[in-house]
């Protein structure tokens, strides 16, 4: 009878509904946030350089996560083809993470070091170049766009309140180091960071 009575009304049924999935959530969730292998730094991680950051930035803000995971699986078929799996200590100092889930490209969470420089450059400017069948859209324009050096000392700043250890002086010589960069150096640098600690010890 009394579970007659919460089908039927809609107003309790939602509110225990959400009560039953927060708490399951709050017990998953909440016991990450003391652990260290999710709170600590993987050895010999350093937070993005400025022109590393102002390429995730272009990463997001081109919608890169949209088609790109930065998550390899525990399993044999992502570690043979993508290389180690994705541990947390990667993501420590990422604020947003863009470990997203969609793959209509590949995999990038070790690609850093896996081309060169000249390579990403002429995939991203027009993909079919170096990949004849690629679906990836061409990015020419990031050739001609120059990133704000001024944003980039805020950048860091914020990141540092979020835990992330940039030294004054990192964020003092920050607009310098992105000073006449375009987004394709800030982008192609970004990538080329992307999952070599890992990588190094494999």
């Amino acid at each position: 009878m009394k579970h007659e009575k919460v089908e039927k009304h809609v107003g309790l049924l939602a509110l225990l509904m959400v009560l039953a999935v927060s708490i399951g959530g709050l017990t998953q969730i909440v016991p990450l946030f003391f652990q260290d292998t999710v709170n600590t730094p993987v050895e010999g991680m350093k937070p993005y350089t400025a022109l590393q950051l102002e390429g995730r930035d272009v990463y997001i803000a081109n919608g890169c996560v949209g088609c790109h995971s930065q998550m390899i699986r525990p399993f044999r078929a992502e570690t043979e083809r993508y290389g180690h799996y994705s541990v947390a200590g990667e993501s420590v100092w990422d604020h947003p993470f863009l470990w997203g889930s969609k793959r209509t490209g590949p995999d990038l969470a070790r690609i850093g070091g896996r081309y060169s420089d000249a390579w990403h450059r002429i995939h991203l400017i027009n993909p079919r170049d170096v990949v004849p069948e690629s679906k990836m859209p061409a990015y020419p324009f990031l050739a001609h766009k120059t990133v704000d050096a001024s944003q980039t000392p805020k950048k860091m700043q914020a990141l540092r309140s979020l835990g992330v250890p940039y030294s004054d002086a990192d964020i003092a010589g920050a607009s310098a180091a992105v000073q006449g960069k375009t987004e394709l150096d800030a982008l192609v640098a970004y990538l080329q960071g992307l999952g070599v600690q890992i990588k190094s010890k494999r």
